[in-house]
């Protein structure tokens, strides 16, 4: 067995043939004949040594071996992209633009950060900023081509290649003067209080909704408000309890107090670009940087569950550390 003459496009005709089931279908998608596509497995098969497909009138179907080793074929060609696009971040870095949005709290809080640090290191290169209120509009801009990276709440269409940046956990925020000593709350607490809440379009919203129903219980707003720093404001003057996101309550008010759900509650915010987008190099020294801010955001979210979790005598003490 030489393994050093297999060929980039037997491995390529091995995992069309094996996604389309047929050998014909399989030299459509390659843009190549069928005979082709039957020469190349055919000579994959003679150098390995073993039998890929079990072939039929009714096709062509994986033998156990072939299941395996198609496996192993889709690592082997997606590491070679993965080379490819290193190459290509590596170089024409000297210009270009980079088109990116997300939603009002990633936006205010994420890429400042990331556009700060990459025009320190890639001052050539022009950063387009677009904040928008709704997941939706970021997808859509993406379809459309407006953007090229959008921060969104994962998971997203199959159409998008996706990366999770962070996990933002969700906390209920009480009135400076209310006396509730239980940490976490418990649903009875929750439904005794009057409670403001995102309007019912909001996807923070539609998160806690389905948060509700995942646990069996009914939920009513009292207030419905549409702009987080409202609903922050009443908070703080006393006119209820809000379920908010940390990243969306920063700055938190310091008088605010925090406590945690009866259940824990997450959003996954990401980063989403097209599937199979061909993007200029400056957008993937771009996406390094989002991911390693997402990191150190991800250990800061830590240590700030930490401070809640262990303030001993409730949130209040944990506000007074802020």
């Amino acid at each position: 067995m030489n393994l050093e003459s297999i060929k980039l496009h037997q491995l390529r005709s091995l995992i069309a043939a094996a996604k389309c089931g047929n050998f014909s279908e399989a030299g459509l998608q390659l843009n190549v004949s069928q005979s082709a596509v039957s020469h190349a497995i055919a000579a994959l098969e003679t150098e390995l040594g073993v039998v890929l497909f079990a072939r039929g009138r009714h096709g062509a179907t994986l033998t156990p071996v072939g299941e395996r080793i198609v496996t192993h074929a889709q690592d082997i060609l997606r590491s070679l992209d993965n080379v490819g696009k290193e190459a290509i971040a590596s170089r024409g870095l000297q210009g270009g633009q980079v088109r990116i949005a997300g939603f009002r709290s990633a936006a205010t809080h994420l890429l400042p950060k990331v556009m700060m640090q990459f025009q320190k290191d890639f001052p050539a290169i022009t950063v387009i900023l677009r904040d928008f209120k709704d997941c939706d509009q970021i997808e859509a801009a993406l379809r459309a081509g407006q953007i090229d990276l959008g921060l969104t709440l994962l998971p997203t269409s199959s159409e998008f290649e996706t990366w999770e940046l962070l996990r933002d956990e969700y906390m209920v925020l009480l009135p400076p003067d209310w006396e509730i000593a239980n940490d976490p709350l418990t649903w009875e607490q929750l439904a005794a209080h009057p409670l403001i809440l995102p309007i019912a379009t909001d996807s923070c919203r539609t998160i806690i909704d389905a948060y509700y129903v995942k646990f069996g219980r009914s939920i009513s707003s009292t207030y419905e408000v549409r702009e987080d720093s409202t609903i922050l404001g009443m908070v703080e003057q006393g006119l209820g309890l809000t379920i908010m996101a940390r990243l969306a309550a920063e700055p938190l008010p310091p008088r605010i107090q925090i406590r945690r759900l009866p259940e824990p509650l997450e959003r996954v915010i990401g980063i989403v670009a097209l599937t199979d987008a061909m993007h200029p190099p400056a957008v993937y020294a771009f996406l390094n940087q989002l991911k390693q801010i997402g990191q150190l955001e991800h250990l800061k979210t830590l240590r700030q569950s930490g401070e809640t979790v262990h303030s001993g005598n409730g949130a209040r003490q944990a506000n007074d550390r802020r």
